[in-house]
């Protein structure tokens, strides 16, 4: 057997640059770049693999760990869980900020493949700089936090483990049913330590994604239910879009008649103007889905995870309505006491239209009218700036905001979000301008994705223009891979929201009966010694601007329009700080959403909201 000696970490790069996966007899290289924070822990191990070479693989240099990891997540959810780019660290802190990342990834059931370095594994020179000793075990790391946040998980401490350690990590990241986060820790000795490799480890292999199909018994039962059903709805997950079944999902709604709906990950796999979209739905849904949903009598989940945003907390739906869950995970097929169909998306969906025999839905002129209603009220909002009139930062509604951007985007561009309260706005009233082109993390809704994520968006569609869209407190948060935009040549268009603070959490603070405390960007106030006083006057585009940013200061539509057309003839990323008027992001439509509201409270509207909330409680399904 010829073998190739190796470091472990130099055998790692090779073995990541030779794998492949394959879809519908399409094939893809899975491994094309790293990103990378170097320190003490891997920038003599991996670090040292990556220079010298005799790899085809990019490195990309990430500037903190989290971010870059946010970044690598958006570059595989936008390549459709086809490619991926794994994320190198150090020890310590260094590895530890990946976490956050870890459970954004699994919540999303998105390929992540996390490296970080850890402790020496000979123990020889413990504790080590960054080392965090516990007292009840020895072997024990901080790296030990990613079992919680990863469908597998492992420590390399031996370089011959890398074999298997690796076989395993592939098998989750290229698996649709139980991908997630994958952590390989890698102590930071055995990264330097040589082996002799057998060399098939190193050949091309492919990973075959092949299509799960619906079986007889399945497609039997299923087709039982949904012909005993009128008014059947479907729900259009994000597994939709990962099996590139939109076509076979519209295929089958129009042969039966059937609306159907979209989750925040499923939006934009279809056009928003297909007759039988009947759009978001849910508790950032809009007035269309969240009326016909109450009517239905059979939900058609397709590849959703049926979140309480999706299912307004269990409330949204009729006691007696039947799901079907069609899912390739069984983890999620069940949920809501469905008929669980557990098969490929596009496979299941092209078997249900071939039996359909001429079934087709009651559904009727209700539909259409509300779909009409439904897009004279987006209309509506895209049209208007603030009634209030101006204030300190103008007159522009984050509404009015958002619709002057999306009527700007050309087909093919793309729109990336995840938190705060532009996700709502863009679920309810964002028309995207093609299929994949509406890119939201909603799973975790994890501040900071938006503005890092835009990095891994655009590495994946890098001929495409990418707009972000988040407020000012997630920028606050976490905004590090604007430089790399900037180091990499690459035009993004940073779309800021200023509006003072964290507004999503203000509106649901004070719809809940609570004053606004805590969520507003205030000075200090010496008299009362609460956090009430001036609202802080922050300049986001001097900032973008010392980065090395084009950046825009807006007040007004016209402004908008103006830096929007400016920026396509700018070379290099771009920032639009937009002062809209705090307040100005759309309301719920005919949702509820279940929070912790306070059952013991001295202020007459908390105890309102707490007898609003059990009284919602009452109506809802218990699974």
């Amino acid at each position: 057997m010829e073998r190739i000696r190796l470091t472990m970490a130099q055998a790692l790069v090779r073995f990541l640059d030779n794998q492949y996966v394959e879809l519908d007899g399409v094939e893809n290289k899975f491994v094309n770049g790293i990103f990378g924070v170097f320190g003490h822990g891997c920038v003599v191990g991996v670090g040292q693999a990556l220079a010298q070479g005799d790899h085809n693989l990019t490195f990309y240099q990430g500037k903190n760990e989290q971010n870059m990891a946010l970044a690598a997540m958006a570059f595989a959810k936008q390549k459709n869980r086809r490619e991926i780019i794994p994320c190198v660290s150090s020890i310590g802190p260094g590895a530890m900020n990946m976490v956050t990342a870890a459970g954004c990834a699994t919540a999303n059931r998105i390929p992540l493949l996390l490296l970080p370095g850890d402790t020496f594994a000979c123990r020889q020179p413990d504790p080590v700089l960054q080392q965090a000793e516990f007292f009840d075990s020895f072997g024990r790391t901080v790296t030990d936090a990613f079992r919680g946040v990863c469908h597998y998980f492992d420590r390399i401490e031996r370089p011959e483990q890398l074999i298997t350690a690796a076989m395993q990590a592939m098998r989750v990241l290229t698996d649709p049913a139980d991908t997630g986060a994958v952590c390989l820790a890698m102590p930071q000795d055995v990264e330097g330590e040589a082996y002799d490799y057998p060399a098939e480890f190193f050949h091309k292999r492919v990973w075959h994604m092949d299509r799960r199909p619906m079986t007889d018994g399945q497609l039997a039962r299923v087709m039982d239910i949904l012909r005993k059903a009128e008014k059947p709805l479907v729900i259009m997950g994000g597994g939709v879009r990962y099996s590139e079944a939109g076509d076979a999902l519209a295929a089958f709604c129009e042969a039966a008649n059937i609306p159907f709906t979209e989750t925040q990950a499923g939006k934009g796999t279809l056009p928003w103007t297909h007759p039988l979209n009947v759009g978001g739905i849910g508790v950032t849904g809009g007035k269309a889905a969240n009326i016909l949903a109450p009517q239905a009598d059979v939900i058609i989940a397709v590849g959703s995870r049926l979140t309480d945003f999706t299912t307004s907390s269990k409330w949204l739906f009729r006691h007696d309505a039947k799901f079907i869950g069609l899912n390739i995970c069984p983890f999620d097929a069940i949920k809501m006491d469905a008929e669980a169909i557990i098969c490929d998306a596009k496979a299941g969906l092209e078997s249900m239209t071939a039996a359909l025999d001429g079934y087709k839905s009651k559904w009727g002129g209700e539909v259409k009218a509300a779909v009409d209603e439904w897009n004279a009220i987006v209309d509506g909002f895209y049209a208007a700036d603030d009634p209030r009139g101006p204030s300190r930062t103008g007159s522009l509604s984050q509404t009015r905001a958002l619709g002057e951007i999306n009527a700007f985007m050309k087909t093919g561009d793309i729109a990336v979000g995840s938190a705060g309260s532009l996700p709502g706005d863009m679920q309810r009233l964002f028309r995207p301008c093609g299929r994949d082109t509406y890119h939201m993390e909603y799973g975790f809704s994890n501040m900071g994705y938006e503005t890092n994520g835009a990095l891994g968006v655009k590495l994946a569609a890098p001929d495409r223009e990418v707009y972000t869209f988040f407020g000012d407190g997630t920028y606050m948060m976490a905004h590090s891979e604007l430089l790399t935009c900037v180091q990499e040549g690459l035009r993004v268009h940073f779309c800021l929201f200023d509006n003072s603070g964290w507004g999503c959490i203000e509106n649901l603070q004070n719809n809940q009966g609570n004053d606004t405390f805590g969520t507003v960007f205030r000075y200090r106030d010496k008299a009362t010694g609460q956090l009430d006083g001036p609202i802080l006057p922050i300049d986001f585009a001097r900032n973008a601007e010392a980065y090395g940013l084009k950046a825009y200061t807006i007040r007004t539509a016209e402004e908008l329009r103006a830096a929007l057309a400016d920026a396509l003839t700018q070379d290099k990323p771009v920032l639009y700080d937009i002062k809209v008027v705090p307040g100005t992001m759309t309301p719920g439509f005919e949702n509820w959403w279940r929070v912790g509201v306070a059952e013991v409270s001295t202020q007459p509207r908390v105890q309102a909201a707490y007898e609003d909330l059990m009284a919602h409680v009452k109506e809802t399904r218990e699974f």
